[in-house]
């Protein structure tokens, strides 16, 4: 039996448990999931390594997963814009059963392996592209014919899975084994095996965005500043950066349509906006070397 199928032998007796220790009991085992990650850093690192040039040619990211890990490769695929201002047409995401099964589970959408290639055959993979398959089991058939078919196409395949030897994790060329053990509600992936999944995708997509420039320093410097709460962190990280006024940042913002990172060179290094812009462009986005320039 698989690992996140067999029930814990540490808490047979769960139902049992005051309300108090029940709570304490679930968070703690929670902590599980960050030790898992950790483990598994030197894979994650490898596929950050392995995507950065990839993103650089101009692929994209395509996340594959059913139920929680689906739903989890959605949300990180859908944050990446509002974050990085990485395009939406960059960060896709494929769900068991299709995007009606975020919201409702779709029952035997994850047992089709046809349906997994079929669907990310329909995005169109290319050799730039890198493609991130979900799996708590390891074995699910929908992420396994997408894989299959990922491959096939010459993309860099990232499997993610919560037992070992799993065939998502050996069948991609890079596999990330979050070994999470025995969920306390027996079979409940949704618990540390998801959160640990969370975690890995969290880690993978932000230390992808750093090292396409995205980040200066530790300040967001690529947000897309969709919302009045991120006009504002865009104004306030613009003044950070560069020890400006509100009134200055907020000008120099207003003239780039509130790029963070062209306001800090204009500002920084007292130039035209446009200016600014061509010391990025010549930099790669790299606000660190345009201010260096």
């Amino acid at each position: 039996m698989l690992k996140t199928e067999t029930p814990s032998a540490e808490h047979a007796q769960l139902d049992q448990y005051p309300t108090t220790e029940l709570i304490n009991t679930l968070v703690d085992d929670q902590t599980n999931a960050v030790k898992a990650v950790r483990a598994a850093a030197p894979r994650l690192a490898a596929a950050v390594t392995a995507a950065v040039p990839r993103m650089e040619a101009g692929g994209r990211l395509i996340y594959v997963g059913a139920g929680t890990s689906g739903r989890l490769g959605l949300l990180d695929s859908v944050e990446l814009y509002p974050t990085f201002s990485w395009p939406h047409e960059r960060a896709l995401a494929l769900l068991a059963g299709g995007q009606q099964a975020m919201f409702v589970a779709v029952e035997g959408a994850e047992d089709d392996l046809e349906q997994g290639a079929a669907d990310l055959i329909a995005t169109k993979p290319t050799a730039n592209d890198v493609v991130l398959l979900l799996a708590a089991s390891g074995a699910t058939p929908y992420v396994l014919g997408a894989l299959r078919a990922a491959r096939a196409a010459g993309a860099l395949t990232v499997g993610f899975a919560n037992n070992t030897d799993s065939p998502v994790a050996g069948e991609a060329e890079i596999g990330v084994t979050l070994d999470t053990g025995a969920e306390i509600i027996s079979g409940s992936t949704r618990l540390k095996a998801g959160t640990s999944q969370k975690i890995a995708l969290n880690t993978f997509s932000s230390a992808l965005m750093v090292r396409l420039n995205k980040v200066y320093g530790n300040l967001m410097v690529d947000l897309k500043p969709t919302n009045a709460k991120l006009v504002l962190r865009a104004v306030r990280l613009t003044m950070f950066a560069t020890g400006a006024d509100e009134s200055a940042a907020r000008a120099a913002l207003e003239q780039c349509d509130f790029h963070v990172k062209v306001a800090i060179v204009a500002l920084s290094k007292k130039t035209s906006i446009d200016q600014a812009r061509a010391l990025l462009e010549v930099a790669r986005g790299s606000v660190r070397q345009a201010l260096a320039a």
